[in-house]
Parts: structure tokens; C-alpha cells; sequence
């Protein structure tokens, strides 16, 4: 009777085991099939959604891209910027910039680990203008893609590649107000900057339900397009930087005293270093290993290779000589003039947006900043508040369809909503109005918030270094430090 008993047990017990794993069988779900496999491997190389059997899971190729994208963007801060701001400040304020470059990387990192990454890719605010709060501290970023960005690239590597891009905006500004701002008021202003300025205009044109985002956002107010941030970096940089060396006032003996460079072989090593780094800006803003990215490449170095050549050549006609300091200015205006276009145009707009980002950013810098004498010291404003504007501008008149059947290079299947969003505008000829407004947004915001917060900070911890500092050179008040001690 015992061992009967016991029996039965048995029975049930494996009965209800085998119920059990009968229901969870049922309740999960079918492994892919054999064709789901292709599709989502053909996905893979085209960087385009792979529907549900691989969702979830990182490309090694594409990651592996954007990592090394990432790398390449800081490089273009530390130490491109560094060098090429450094070698243009006379020698006794070499290292207040190579401080400055620093300092803004530390203090940016912090922000976008706390707040900004969040503000600007996040959506739980379902805002237009701001992210949401769901990635604070970068909560839930992890090694799984985010599909509202990337559908093979980790979030963790996207949102590292994202903080290189908020270090570089606002060391760009440094070159407006090289020599004379303290180092405190600069980290102050910054902070601010990045809420007030840099997070949701990044949100607006990048963000998933951003106001002008004319690639992703299919409910986009503003059709706008915007590659690699001629409005999100070079025009709020530049404008605001032309506001803030408009407040501090000129550099003492500014018009009266030498100010030349003190190290043209430091600001050509920098430009070399933008240069090589920008492909990373640029072509890495496809996220992704993809044709799009294998276009952003291309036009990049021809719309370069062409502003350095053609700003020199025009220095070569007027002034009977080509400067290091041209060739280097050309360089960096043709990447900055290309930024916003580079995924949207084809070979000949990138060599026609290469002349025009060496002809109108000369005359700004030779030219208008001579009539009006502001003390832009390092062309901050001529070169990419100038260029920034121009390049969104160019890239609405220059943007190739999405839907072309021969020769489009950023294809609908990669980007529906820009197809959805854009074409329209391209084949009506009305693109360029649509940049102009995100251009107008762009600058009164840029203007509009340095306005505000740079008299904030006049009034709190005060802007500018006493002429004392000034005359003796801010490396060695302000830092305690040398760039070059003789022995």
C-alpha cells in the first residue's frame, strides 16, 4: 500500500513536470527559420532593421566602427583642437587652451554621464525640444542596441560616441576668447552652456522626437537634415563664441600689438590631427560600417582637399603667397562647411561646397572681422559659426533624393523617414527652406542663451582675467605652469 502510494507520487509528479515544460514550450517562441537568418544577416550588411530574430544584439563590424569613430572624435579635441588653438595663442598662453581643452572634457563627460545623454536621446518627456529622464546616470545603457539610433551598434558605444561630439562643441568656443577669459569663468559658462544651448538643440536635431530632426522624426515641425552637426556644433559654437568675445572686449593691444601665431608647426600638426579625426565626426555619423558611411568619407576628403587648395590659391592671387596658416584655415573650413551635407551629397556638391567653404569664410575672416574689429582671436566665428551656417544652407540646395533610382547615396531602406520626410522638398526645390528655419531656430538659441548666461556669469564669478594676468600671460597665473621654459 506504501509503495503504491508512493508510486502514484511519482506519476503526478512527472506528469505536472511534463505539463510544465509543455506550457513554457508553447508560451515561447519559435526559433527563426532559415529565411528570418538571411533576412536579418542581409539586414547586417545593409545596417537596416533585422526585424525580430536578431533584435537586440550588436554587430561586431558596425560596433567595431564606431568605437573606433569615437576614438578618432576625441583625438580631434585632444589633441587636434588642442594643437591648433595652441599654436595659434602667442607662447604665453599655450597651455591655458591645452587646460581649457581638458577641463571642458572632464566637465562635459560628467554632464552627459549624469544628464545629458538622456536629455538629448532620451524620449519619456515625448518632447520636442527635450529627451526625457529614463537614461539618467545612463541608466539601462547597456551593450544592447537603442533601434531609435542604431540597429546593430551597442547603446553604451553610441553614447560614448555622442559625448566626443558634446566635448568638441564647446571647446570650438575657446578660439573666440582665447587669452583673455579665466578658466573658472570658462568651466562655469560651459556647464550652463551645455543645458541652456547644447542639449536641446542636439534633442531638436538628432533626438528621435526632435522639432527639427527631418531624418528620424516622421512628426518633425521642421523637415530639416543635419549629417554631422553643422547646426548642432559649428553654428552654436561659432554664434555663441562671436556673442561671448563680443562682451569680454578685445585682447589688450589688440590692433596696436603683434599677435602672431608662435607655432605654425603646432597648428598644422592640429589641423592634420582635425583632419584624420573629422572622419570619424563625419563618417561615423551613419552609425554604422555601411554605404552611407563609405559616402561621408568620400565627400569629406574631397570638400577638405579642396577648401585648403582653394583658400591658398586665392591667398597665392591676392597676396603673392600661400600660408601655412591659409592651407590650414582652408582645411578645417571645408570639414566644417561639409559636416551637415556629407551623408546627403554626392562627389561634385562636396567639391562645390569645398570652394564656397574657402571663399566666404576668407572674406568673413580677412575681411569683415577687419571692418568691424572684433576680436574673434583664433576665427572661431569666421570659420564655423560662418561655415556651420553655410554648410546647412548648401547641403539643402546640394541634397541628393533618398528615393533616386540611380545614384542616391543615403537610400530610403536605410532611412525611411528621410525619404518620407524630404524628398518632397528636394524635388520641389524647397530643402533650403527648411534648413533656413532650423538655421533661424539654431541662432537664436546660440544667441539668445550666450546673451543670458554670459552676463550671468559676469555677475557671479566675473569673466575676465585682470590685465595684470593678461599681460603676464594666463599659463603661468592661472595654471602655475610653463609651455616652454628656458634652461
Amino acid at each position: 500500500m506504501k509503495k503504491a502510494l508512493q508510486l502514484n507520487r511519482l506519476i503526478i509528479f512527472a506528469l505536472l513536470a511534463c505539463g510544465t515544460i509543455l506550457a513554457a514550450r508553447a508560451q515561447s517562441p519559435a526559433p527563426p527559420t532559415t529565411e528570418q537568418r538571411l533576412a536579418a544577416l542581409e539586414a547586417y550588411v545593409t545596417n537596416s532593421d533585422p526585424g525580430s530574430s536578431l533584435t537586440g544584439i550588436p554587430g561586431p563590424g558596425h560596433n567595431a566602427w564606431m568605437m573606433t569613430s569615437a576614438a578618432l572624435v576625441l583625438s580631434m579635441t585632444l589633441p587636434g583642437l588642442a594643437l591648433f588653438y595652441g599654436g595659434l595663442v602667442r607662447r604665453k598662453n599655450v597651455l591655458s587652451v591645452l587646460a581649457q581643452c581638458l577641463g571642458i572634457a572632464g566637465l562635459v563627460t560628467i554632464l552627459w554621464w549624469a544628464f545629458g545623454y538622456s536629455l538629448v536621446f532620451g524620449k519619456n518627456f515625448h518632447s520636442p525640444f527635450f529627451g526625457g529622464s529614463e537614461a539618467f546616470f545612463l541608466n539601462g545603457v547597456t551593450s544592447a542596441p537603442n533601434p531609435d539610433y542604431g540597429f546593430w551598434v551597442s547603446q553604451n558605444v553610441f553614447a560614448m560616441y555622442q559625448l566626443m561630439f558634446a566635448i568638441i562643441t564647446p571647446a570650438l568656443i575657446v578660439g573666440a576668447i582665447a587669452e583673455r577669459m579665466k578658466f573658472t569663468a570658462i568651466l562655469v559658462f560651459v556647464g550652463l552652456w551645455m543645458f541652456v544651448v547644447y542639449f536641446p538643440l542636439a534633442h531638436m536635431v538628432w533626438g528621435s522626437t526632435g522639432f527639427m530632426n527631418g531624418v528620424w522624426n516622421s512628426n518633425a515641425t521642421i523637415k530639416a537634415i543635419d549629417f554631422a552637426g553643422g547646426t548642432v556644433v559649428h553654428m552654436s559654437s561659432g554664434w555663441s563664441a562671436l556673442i561671448l568675445c563680443l562682451i569680454l572686449g578685445p585682447r589688450l593691444g589688440f590692433g596696436k600689438e603683434k599677435m602672431a601665431p608662435h607655432s605654425m608647426v603646432l597648428c598644422m600638426v592640429g589641423t592634420g590631427l582635425l583632419w584624420v579625426g573629422w572622419y570619424g565626426f563625419n563618417a561615423g555619423s551613419a552609425v554604422g560600417a555601411d554605404g552611407v558611411a563609405a559616402n561621408a568619407f568620400t565627400t569629406t576628403t574631397l570638400a577638405t582637399a579642396v577648401g585648403a587648395f582653394t583658400w591658398g590659391m586665392i591667398e597665392l592671387m591676392f597676396r603673392k603667397h600661400a600660408s601655412i596658416l591659409g592651407f590650414c584655415s582652408g582645411a578645417v573650413a571645408g570639414l566644417v562647411v561639409i559636416t551637415p551635407a556629407c551623408g546627403f551629397v554626392n562627389s561634385t556638391g562636396a567639391v562645390i561646397i569645398g570652394v564656397f567653404a574657402a571663399v566666404v569664410p576668407y572674406l568673413f575672416v580677412n575681411k569683415v572681422k577687419a571692418r568691424f574689429g572684433y576680436d574673434d582671436a583664433l576665427d572661431t566665428f569666421g570659420v564655423h559659426a560662418v561655415g556651420g551656417t553655410l554648410g546647412a544652407l548648401l547641403t539643402g540646395i546640394l541634397a541628393v533624393p533618398a528615393k533616386l533610382a540611380d545614384g542616391a547615396v543615403n537610400p530610403g531602406a536605410v532611412n525611411p523617414n528621410l525619404a518620407a520626410n524630404v524628398d518632397a522638398y528636394i524635388h520641389r526645390g524647397m530643402l533650403w527652406f527648411e534648413q533656413l528655419k532650423a538655421i533661424g531656430i539654431t541662432l537664436v538659441l546660440a544667441v539668445g542663451g550666450t546673451l543670458i548666461l554670459a552676463y550671468l556669469v559676469k555677475a557671479t564669478v566675473g569673466l575676465r582675467a585682470t590685465p595684470e594676468v593678461e599681460r603676464q600671460g594666463l599659463d603661468i597665473n592661472e595654471h602655475g605652469e610653463e609651455g616652454y621654459v628656458e634652461i
